[in-house]
């Protein structure tokens, strides 16, 4: 066989488990070693094979959510994070010392106040007993089925998200509503809110992001 006209995908970084796997890289060995195929990824699209094989640690951003929306900016992790940082409020604050969710749980909730359909799986950074506010990472649905404790809240308030602002189309101006991308969002939905804090580091801009609102195909 002509190497050269093999077609090679790769995945969108997110590290999701919907294939099975813990990870992407693990889902191209498994690939590479026929014990999995490309379709097995929920984000498969033919249309982006190429011919050259790259490690698959990077979501491939084209400036635009899946339904075609520019954003002013994707949310990626701060250094030496997992995910952009996710504040998130539990319908019933009272739950946080009720389940007495603490620094290094694993909460199972669904954002139903921004509208979101699909659960994510978060390890908590922190936990304020007071206000019921979460600080999380978005860890991915592979956590809760490999044997880790996972507290359901069943669902939470979207109240806002920290990380660092690159594909920049539009830089983020305190006080400003902006459109952004969460980096790990498995929807690849544009997302909106009132940018608060923007901070020049030497690793780009460090955003936070409040009041967010995801944006329907009609905005």
């Amino acid at each position: 066989m002509n190497m050269q006209s093999i077609q090679y995908w790769l995945p969108p970084g997110k590290n999701c488990g919907l294939c099975g796997e813990m990870n992407c890289k693990s889902f191209i060995r498994m690939v590479n070693n026929g014990q999995k195929v490309y379709t097995d990824c929920p984000f498969y699209q033919k249309k982006n094979c190429s011919q050259e094989i790259s490690p698959a640690h990077e979501a491939i951003y084209t400036g635009r959510d899946i339904l075609g929306h520019q954003y002013d900016f994707v949310l990626r992790p701060l250094p030496g994070e997992v995910s952009a940082r996710k504040i998130v409020l539990p319908f019933r604050s009272d739950m946080v010392e009720k389940m007495k969710i603490a620094k290094g749980d694993y909460v199972l909730g669904r954002p139903m106040g921004a509208g979101c359909p699909i659960p994510h799986v978060l390890q908590v950074i922190e936990a304020e007993v007071v206000t019921g506010l979460l600080y999380t990472w978005v860890v991915g649905p592979a956590h809760s089925r490999d044997n880790k404790e996972t507290k359901d809240v069943i669902a939470y308030h979207m109240i806002g998200f920290e990380g660092i602002a690159t594909e920049i189309n539009k830089e983020p101006t305190p006080g400003s509503r902006a459109t952004f991308l969460p980096g790990f969002c498995m929807m690849d939905l544009n997302h909106t809110g009132l940018v608060n804090m923007v901070l020049k580091k030497s690793n780009g801009l460090h955003v936070r992001i409040e009041d967010i609102r995801i944006l329907a195909a009609t905005d």
